[in-house]
């Protein structure tokens, strides 16, 4: 299973944003949709092998949203639909349990290190500086992590080392957290077809 963790550190916690202003009322939800869509949506389908956590930390206390492949229905290709799913995730109360929103999307309290996933294969930390993905990367269970626009603070990257996650780039500039996690699926898949 590959898994992807997004750090929004603006992302609204409440389902309070406009569908027709997404990036203006939503403290930057829109980044995380195109997350969203990078990590599962193929050319005629869904990757049904991947999920996502969003850490949102736009308001009161941090809420996490995670979407499973292979259960996702209703996603479509566009923010607006994407972001209407989140809307309705933040519209249920929530606690420290998971509760499903609609299938595959799932919704509770709690931050990055509150995530069931960290020792479930190896820990990737997406930064502008780390060594050169190609090569590093192998088929199997991992976890990647990227920050939004404003990136990680000094805590979250102080919680990565303590969980020895290896520091990757995915090219010399850069690049949205989208085009980020695009390049991650296209290594693993090519690695992947080597292999099989």
């Amino acid at each position: 299973m590959r898994s992807f963790v997004v750090v929004g550190n603006l992302a609204t916690t409440t389902p309070d944003f406009s569908l027709e202003d997404i990036p203006g009322t939503s403290g930057r939800l829109d980044i995380l949709c195109r997350c969203i869509n990078s990590a599962f949506v193929l050319s005629h389908g869904i990757r049904r092998d991947v999920q996502i956590y969003l850490i949102l930390r736009g308001g009161g206390a941090p809420k996490t949203i995670r979407l499973q492949g292979r259960d996702l229905r209703h996603l479509n290709p566009d923010e607006r639909t994407t972001a209407a799913l989140l809307k309705k995730a933040l519209a249920l109360e929530s606690d420290a349990k998971w509760r499903r929103s609609t299938p595959g999307i799932f919704v509770r309290r709690g931050d990055l290190a509150d995530l069931e996933v960290w020792g479930e294969g190896t820990t990737y930390y997406l930064r502008e500086d780390g060594i050169d993905h190609r090569g590093v990367l192998t088929a199997g269970d991992g976890t990647f992590v990227l920050g939004d626009h404003i990136g990680l603070s000094a805590e979250d990257e102080g919680f990565l080392e303590g969980l020895d996650a290896k520091i990757v780039s995915v090219g010399p500039r850069s690049l949205h957290a989208d085009h980020c996690i695009v390049l991650v699926n296209n290594e693993l898949d090519r690695f992947e077809a080597t292999v099989q």
